[in-house]
């Protein structure tokens, strides 16, 4: 088993990238056999000898070898050793992180996986096998289901020119998909009719696409009477089965269409057909059951439905509908209980009617005699003789042989993405090189071949540029080692320096500084808090007077801590709450608009969801005006107060009259509230006088101060750098999260009631996002509302207070917070920047993380960095030193971009930004695109590319215009005159 020279030069080519386009009868699946097998002889005989070292890249090359061979527990293994040992640096090898992603992957650990997939694409959006990461990103994201992050990696997936496992057809396929189980059934009627009439789709494809098109018929009410929606459906499902004959889910759903119509008899042969394919499943059985249970026959029914609950002890609705054959056709109640109580045991969260339905029977059965003691012939065995009821060989057969069948099937959906290539790309050519050692090789030699070169610089961009374009163009480069830039040269010397390198393609830049790895979630800090720690004492100041709101020390009380309230601000300040009462807002403009959530009421420190204790914070929304929420903010206020008087005439009653809420009544029946948030208030011609009251506050917390760092982002963000207003009854939720881009934030409670805030410090929002993943919950994107006591067993520290009306509350940069109403109010709130180089840092690592995570910054961070350099004199050294970093990483962005489109011959035009002009970001991927936009027509209206979406569309640029915001020159003279300030200055960090 020796491998030749050509052998070793071949394997040196040979990593992870490969993965899925290795065929059965490629000559090169040998090769890599023989290299597997003498490395791991080598691996053991250096366990028992010593003087043999294991270089730590010969496990990842032991790694890659395991998974193009398709053993996926070794890869694993062997990637997680090279892992060990290169903890610091792994980030730099993406094969190894698109491999161990691979294998997580394979074996459903998403959460490794996502996070491996997320740092190669950020090391390089042009790794040649991007789109195959965007669809598997995509399947995971599915499956989680975060369905709008799933949706935007296959719209990436779509952009990109690789190749991948999954066509483009099948990517079209999931999009329409996501948009019918997200409740948008018209959007995805037209996207499967689209999809329709291409030649290439295949039988397995045009049939999904067809059983997904009959049951939105089926299922949606808005596409037409019933009679003519069923009959649409059973047209589709038939012209499913018409491409794919053995399909029996979609003879299920046929079924399914002819029980509805009434159609028993057909319904009943589709079922059957379906089993008849050996696809039948729980939901067929369970559909039989309920065919035989209409039809009157109830033992063929529980026969049916213990096939179900055979095959799939988790279906709830086998076991409900079995718990109603016994309880209503055969009045065996303690079978019946049995059945519901399996029920509730089900994968999905327990219907409130099923939970006092089994309180009932347990009631009532508590004193009733034995079942074995009622003189009544039973209608039907009890649950025990029937689950070993010797169920026809027909049923029985069919049900074993699925069982079999459906853990394969099941397999196969999860790795449904992993499948060979029917052809294999083009490979590079093998470059010339002379092995330093004879044909025959030594184990020590072969380790010493493979871990001789670095994987990282083995990855040539030009080359996989080439892969899905062969008219890619490449330049030499001038010289052996990259030149070096720093914040010490002018921008003329950095500019020379660059030229020539955006010839060979140019990529969007990380704004973080060099050589520092991806962007992760930080750990808990060590050592862990005792439990007093555990609750500290929320910061709090008390202001008597307008020289206690405008003094320094209050400033920099705020600054010091996570989170800080200052009572009396209003009173000391002599604000006019009353402009911001509902009162007030309805006479000044009734009909304005104000986004609704629709909540459910609970106790401010618990979380439940259909009667489990939950972290999903679930709400709906919809719109309404100031006027029409101001009658139901009076209406809630008016029927508490009836309801208060009446528990005040009970003799026992214990309710609190200040709080409303009554925790078991909440728990057991929860009441749905409304909650009016985001109130706009933008607009000074429609709300002058209101916004003149808040500019009595200290400047560091106005919504307008040069010492803001939002102030000088030069358009509108709603609600950051413009006020909004929340209109509240007891009960309504502002969910868990941290500020956009991890920006300070005010709060004023206007009154009259109470707010009750929950905050965790920023150097543990590490910990919160942990636990929100464990709980099936998306971060940046989810909705959530911490248990406490799942924060406490992590060590999490949680401050928790009262605000009273007139207290103003101070969120410091990055602190995770929720905050629920507990009486009626209204609140104003928005967001300010210090002017500080935490607070810059802070918001450039959120930046980055968005970044990572795909998840759009919404305060444009490289747009307000050069706008901070044209408009304030920076005193402290720190904060310098990042915004110079920032401007001169865009800068070079810039000169290497404009010199890339200028060799492609991209017709250029000049776009001067006007006055108030909202920053530009990417319509595929939503990154900033600053200084040069792509542009390009899509459905007959302009779209703005970034480079990198620019390029994965159309690697030469052609269908794009290019339109430059500033000249170089412009740029250039900003970076050169922002110089660290030296003069003292009254102001924290800066001055204008």
């Amino acid at each position: 088993m020796e491998l030749s020279g050509s052998d070793l030069q071949l394997l040196t080519d040979i990593d992870s990238r490969q993965f899925g386009f290795l065929t059965a009868d490629d000559p090169r699946r040998e090769i890599i056999q023989k290299a597997t097998v003498q490395l791991e002889r080598m691996i053991m005989e250096a366990k028992s000898d010593k003087k043999i070292t294991i270089e730590a890249k010969t496990y990842c090359k032991l790694g890659h070898f395991h998974l193009l061979l398709e053993d996926f527990p070794k890869a694993k293994s062997a990637y997680e050793k090279f892992f060990r040992e290169q903890k610091d640096n792994y980030w730099k090898d993406l094969p190894f992180m698109y491999g161990l992603g691979l294998a997580y992957f394979h074996f459903n650990a998403f959460k490794w996986a996502v996070r491996l997939f997320q740092e190669v694409l950020y090391r390089d959006q042009f790794f040649s096998r991007s789109k195959e990461v965007h669809v598997r990103l995509g399947i995971i994201f599915k499956a989680c289901p975060w369905l709008g992050s799933a949706h935007k990696q296959f719209l990436l997936a779509l952009n990109d020119g690789s190749t991948a496992s999954l066509t483009e057809n099948q990517i079209r396929f999931h999009i329409a998909h996501l948009n019918d189980v997200q409740g948008k059934p018209k959007v995805a009627k037209v996207l499967y009719e689209k999809l329709l009439p291409q030649q290439d789709l295949g039988p397995q494809l045009r049939a999904d696409i067809y059983r997904n098109l009959g049951w939105l018929h089926h299922s949606e009410d808005s596409f037409g009477d019933k009679l003519y929606r069923e009959q649409v459906a059973i047209h589709c499902f038939q012209k499913s089965l018409d491409s794919e004959p053995r399909s029996g889910h979609s003879l299920y759903l046929l079924g399914r269409c002819y029980a509805s119509l009434g159609k028993v008899h057909d319904a009943f042969l589709a079922y059957r057909n379906s089993v008849d394919k050996s696809e039948g499943n729980a939901d067929t059985w369970c559909s039989i059951g309920v065919l035989y249970q209409q039809q009157n026959q109830p033992l063929d029914a529980l026969q049916a439905y213990i096939c179900a609950v055979q095959l799939d002890k988790y279906h709830s609705a086998a076991w409900t509908n079995l718990g109603i054959l016994y309880e209503a056709v055969s009045q065996q109640p303690r079978d019946a209980l049995a059945c519901y109580v399996n029920a509730s045991r089900g994968r999905n969260k327990m219907n409130g009617n099923l939970k006092e339905k089994i309180k009932f029977l347990q009631k009532s059965l508590a004193g009733a005699p034995k079942q074995e003691a009622i003189v009544k012939v039973r209608q039907l065995p009890v649950i025990e003789e029937a689950w070993n009821l010797p169920i026809s060989a027909d049923m029985a057969t069919r049900a074993q042989n699925f069982k079999h069948e459906s853990q394969s099937m099941k397999k196969f959906k999860v790795e449904a993405v992993e499948k060979i290539h029917d052809e294999v790309p083009h490979s590079k050519p093998p470059t010339p090189y002379s092995p330093p050692f004879s044909p025959n090789f030594s184990d020590q030699e072969l380790s010493a071949w493979l871990g001789e070169k670095n994987l990282t610089e083995d990855i040539n961009f030009d080359e996989l540029d080439f892969e899905f374009n062969n008219n890619f163009e490449s330049t030499p480069s001038g010289s052996d080692s990259p030149p070096q830039f720093t914040i010490a040269l002018g921008s003329k010397e950095l500019v020379e320096n660059a030229a020539g390198m955006g010839l060979k393609g140019v990529s969007n830049t990380s704004i973080q500084a060099d050589g520092a790895p991806p962007p992760s979630v930080p750990e808990l800090p060590r050592p862990s808090l005792s439990t007093e720690q555990l609750l500290p004492q929320t910061p709090s100041v008390f202001m008597e007077n307008r020289k206690d709101a405008f003094s320094r020390e209050l400033q920099e009380f705020c600054l010091q801590h996570p989170i800080a309230v200052v009572r009396g601000m209003a009173s000391a300040l002599k604000l006019d709450l009353g402009l911001f009462s509902t009162k007030t807002l309805v006479e000044a403009n009734p009909d304005h608009s104000i986004e609704v959530r629709t909540q459910f009421q609970q106790p401010s420190d618990e979380n439940w969801d259909n009667g489990y204790r939950s972290w999903n914070c679930v709400s709906t929304r919809n719109h309404t005006t100031i006027a029409n929420y101001a009658k139901y903010q009076a209406f809630s206020f008016q029927e508490s107060v009836r309801e208060e008087n009446e528990r005040a005439n009970e003799k026992n009653s214990d309710s609190d009259s200040k709080d409303s809420l009554s925790r078991k009544k909440l728990k057991k029946n929860p009441k749905q509230i409304r909650f009016g948030t985001n109130v706009d208030l933008s607009d000074e011609r429609k709300w002058r006088t209101q916004l003149s009251e808040l500019g009595k506050l200290p400047a560091f917390t106005r919504v307008v101060s040069a010492g803001n760092l939002l102030s000088h982002v030069g358009h509108v963000i709603l609600g950051m750098n413009t006020v909004q207003l929340y209109m509240k009854v007891p009960g309504s939720r502002t969910p868990g999260h941290q500020e956009n881009n991890n920006f300070c934030s005010i709060n004023i409670n206007i009154g009259p009631g109470d707010c009750e805030w929950f905050a965790v410090p920023d150097a543990y929002w590490g910990g919160v996002q942990m636990l929100c993943e464990r709980h099936g919950l998306n971060y940046l994107q989810g909705s959530w509302w911490p248990n406490l006591d799942d924060l406490y067993a992590e060590k999490i520290p949680v401050y928790r207070f009262l605000q009273k009306p007139g207290d103003l509350v101070w969120v410091n940069s990055g602190c995770v917070h929720w905050v629920q109403a507990i009486g009626w109010c209204n609140n104003v709130a928005w967001n300010v920047g210090p002017l500080t180089a935490r607070q810059y840092q802070l918001a450039i690592d959120r930046y980055e993380w968005n970044k990572l995570q795909h998840f759009k910054s919404i305060v444009p961070m490289i747009h307000l960095s050069w706008n901070l350099a044209r408009n304030i004199h920076i005193s402290d050294p720190k904060l310098f030193e990042i915004i110079k970093t920032v401007l001169m990483k865009t800068l070079l962005q810039s000169a290497k971009t404009l010199e890339f489109v200028k060799c492609k011959n991209v017709q250029r035009k000049s776009h001067e930004r006007e006055a108030n002009e909202a920053s530009h970001y990417c319509g595929v991927c939503e990154l900033e695109v600053f200084h040069t936009l792509f542009v390009r027509a899509h459905e007959n209206r302009p779209v703005v590319h970034c480079i990198d979406c620019a390029r994965k569309h159309s690697h030469n640029l052609q269908g794009f215009i290019c339109l430059e915001e500033y000249k170089m020159e412009e740029l250039m003279r900003v970076y050169d005159n922002f110089i660290l300030y030296t003069r003292e200055l009254s102001g924290p960090s800066g001055e204008i």
